[in-house]
């Protein structure tokens, strides 16, 4: 579709569907589907699934956790099928989503906090680092209790991983969203510092 066109078009095009993809708010739009109101009235009012999952509804929390993984997958997909001619523009997709998903401008710039969506653009990029991701996970989540814990500590380890396994750019662009992934859980941190930070199974 977009083979013919102009490179920096392509990466333009590239970086407008992956914004317009991961700014696709579903933890508001699934808890209004269900008659739940507006999630960013609960809780932290973010729109990411540990918010919805206050709700009560876990299926909902699932769904929206599923959707913002793969919006990110999907964004990287599918400018690697449209835009075949411009290199890399499938990384620049996944970060407009990954961005797209924080700051979505139907929302005011107010969004999730991108863990899922990180994911997901991972697994479109470099799906063996998923797994990484996961592992390092599942153990710090084990013996902490912590979610947040444990998500910030993956997201530390991809970029490492990916630049020991010489992915040099993807190290990179990772290590730019976690950034701002360690920025937007900056209360997360302040009460893990603090031993307030609500841990898996326990209910506040």
């Amino acid at each position: 579709m977009f083979e013919s066109v102009a490179p920096w078009i392509a990466y333009a095009a590239a970086a407008v569907l992956g914004y317009v993809l991961g700014s696709i708010p579903f933890g508001l739009l699934l808890t209004r589907a269900a008659g739940l109101g507006d999630v960013r009235s609960i809780g932290s009012g973010n729109i990411g699934a540990t918010n919805v999952l206050r709700t009560g509804n876990r299926k909902l929390a699932a769904a929206t956790l599923l959707f913002d993984l793969l919006k990110g997958t999907a964004a990287v997909l599918a400018v690697r099928m449209l835009m075949p001619q411009a290199p890399e523009a499938d990384a620049l997709a996944g970060v407009a989503a990954f961005l797209g998903h924080l700051f979505p401008v139907w929302l005011g710039f107010k969004g999730g906090k991108g863990v899922a969506t990180y994911i997901g653009v991972l697994l479109g990029l470099f799906w063996p680092a998923v797994l990484i991701f996961a592992g390092i996970w599942i153990a710090v989540a084990y013996f902490s209790r912590y979610s947040s814990l444990a998500a910030l500590i993956a997201t530390v380890a991809v970029p490492l991983a990916l630049w020991g396994l010489g992915e040099n750019l993807l190290a990179a662009v990772f290590a730019g969203l976690t950034v701002i992934v360690w920025l937007k859980h900056r209360a997360n941190i302040r009460r893990l510092l603090a031993g307030t930070e609500g841990r898996i199974g326990h209910k506040s």
